[in-house]
């Protein structure tokens, strides 16, 4: 089925073995120096490109953040338009590119509300297509660029709890959030800079006010919300 055009496709990533063998060769020397190290990323490939490969061959769920230092994730208490995002909860992803985006969007300088998802669509035969994204932030806040260098956590999977599936026509849409009820230890952390964010240029604005509409646009398969 189509999509409207707000969704976005992950680029393309043809992932030979060599650097296959690089990925995995970095994240086991990663593992190999401790607890919760900062990754020393040296590779040819984009940040986001390892994230995801680690994400869906690793069995990690991924958490991006403004603070560099975090050594444990406790649940909380969101504000969220879903029932399962509004559990008290630590939350993550379990996509690269998804991960990234709240790392690099500066919420504690600006005020803003956002609007994100992550998402792959399953048919009736079991086929999978995706992952599409959108991102969005408040108008108010888009033409500041309220971008920074953030950090994307690896967390263990063990404790998460996935997302359930959305009926939607003949497909059912598989969102990459998780949510774990108890705290969770990173593993390591990667350093990321908007620059990294392959979606850069293609963030969304909404209005704060009308923010239901947009939420329920994406997940009718409406069009974006006019002004």
């Amino acid at each position: 089925m189509m999509l409207p055009d707000y969704w976005l496709t992950r680029p393309p990533a043809e992932l030979d073995e060599g650097i296959r063998s690089r990925f995995d060769r970095l994240w086991g020397s990663t593992l190999a120096r401790g607890t919760n190290p900062m990754i020393e990323y040296d590779l040819p490939a984009p940040r986001w490109q390892f994230l995801c490969y680690l994400a869906e061959h690793h069995d990690l769920a991924l958490h991006g953040s403004g603070d560099p230092d975090i050594s444990l994730f406790e649940p909380r208490q969101p504000h969220d338009l879903t029932e399962f995002g509004n559990q008290k909860a630590v939350y993550a992803a379990a996509d690269g590119i998804w991960a990234m985006f709240f790392a690099i969007v500066d919420r504690s300088r600006f005020d803003m509300s956002i609007n994100n998802a992550c998402i792959r669509l399953v048919d009736p035969e079991g086929n999978s297509s995706g992952p599409f994204y959108v991102f969005s932030v408040s108008k108010s806040a888009l033409q500041h660029r309220p971008w920074r260098t953030g950090t994307v956590y690896l967390l263990p999977r063990t404790t998460f709890m996935v997302q359930p599936t959305i009926p939607f026509g003949p497909v059912e849409v598989h969102i990459a959030q998780l949510a774990s009820l108890s705290p969770v230890q990173p593993l390591a952390r990667l350093q990321v800079s908007a620059e990294d964010f392959p979606f850069l240029q293609q963030i969304r604005s909404h209005d704060d006010a009308r923010l239901a509409e947009y939420g329920k646009a994406m997940q009718t398969g409406a069009p974006w919300p006019e002004d």
